[in-house]
């Protein structure tokens, strides 16, 4: 029998495919539809103390193999998501509050309140490529990172997770510093920036210019970085970036994943792309005789 159950710090998941953050993740009701299509955990939009509208339209391409987005992080503000997060407390799966900031504080209670109304791990998204204060600017600067982890981790019980950026040269001192701040895991990587132009108008398309890549075409840099990666760090890696297929997956833990996060996967295959990768995992493993997925973890590594 396969067992593609994983663990990721002291999280245990059914099975290794989570919803990535900014995907039908908006409310309870999209989120309760997730878990229906098989996803092992769900990971939040990213949440901010206080309301943000984001950007204009156009904010979502798609493009020749994959989409950029430039969103402006929208979101309620915490307080008024507590209501999406009180209606999951009893979800069979576990719930991972995905948060942004910009200082220590700001991070430690956004991880605080998510603790308080039931997510069973923390995701700081330190790495989004066009928000200005809130981004990447945080996530590079790793006395800042190993700050503001250090602060969750000491406010909080629950598993915390970092979502860093593939748009730096320095990714493994980056998950160092996380590492140092006692973070559970690294999930590497978010949307790479880019930009598409017009060429009638000889204009950026995108209401805020650059946005994120996300994609089958990002999957061949994600594999990288989590390879890098895992002869690094310690920590348990969570792969992000291009995974649609079973198969997919599998590279992802051969480079050093234990687990993989599906967000354009949602797009382009529907929401029962998490029931079908985990079948396709499956198969694979079956038909090349393994039976557990830490058997696949780091197999690729030298």
């Amino acid at each position: 029998m396969v067992d593609i159950s994983t663990t990721i710090g002291s999280l245990r998941i059914k099975n290794p495919t989570m919803l990535a953050s900014g995907i039908m993740d908006e409310d309870a009701g999209s989120m309760h539809r997730m878990i229906r299509s098989g996803a092992g955990a769900i990971v939040t939009k990213s949440i901010g103390l206080h309301a943000r509208e984001g950007y204009p339209n156009p904010t979502v391409l798609e493009l020749e193999y994959g989409l950029l987005n430039a969103m402006g992080l929208p979101n309620p503000g915490i307080d008024a998501y507590e209501d999406e997060l009180q209606l999951l407390k009893k979800s069979r799966v576990p719930i991972i509050g995905s948060i942004y900031g910009a200082t220590p504080d700001e991070f430690a209670r956004l991880a605080d309140t998510m603790q308080h109304c039931g997510a069973a791990a923390v995701e700081l998204n330190v790495s989004c490529p066009h928000a200005k204060h809130y981004g990447m600017e945080v996530g590079c600067d790793t006395q800042l990172l190993y700050k503001i982890v250090t602060a969750v981790t000491e406010q909080v019980t629950i598993p915390v997770f970092v979502k860093i950026s593939p748009n730096v040269t320095n990714i493994v001192e980056i998950a160092s510093a996380a590492e140092q701040g006692n973070a559970d895991a690294i999930v590497a990587i978010n949307t790479v920036k880019a930009m598409k132009i017009d060429l009638e108008t000889r204009q950026p398309i995108l209401a805020n210019k650059t946005g994120g890549y996300s994609g089958r075409a990002i999957k061949p840099i994600g594999v990288r970085c989590i390879y890098d990666l895992a002869q690094h760090i310690k920590l348990p890696l969570i792969g992000v970036g291009g995974i649609t297929t079973g198969q997919d997956a599998v590279e992802y833990f051969m480079a050093g994943a234990s687990a993989v996060q599906l967000g354009s996967a949602v797009y382009y295959r529907g929401p029962d792309v998490f029931r079908a990768v985990c079948t396709e995992l499956k198969d694979w493993m079956s038909a090349h005789g393994y039976t557990n997925v830490s058997q696949l973890v780091g197999a690729a590594l030298p």
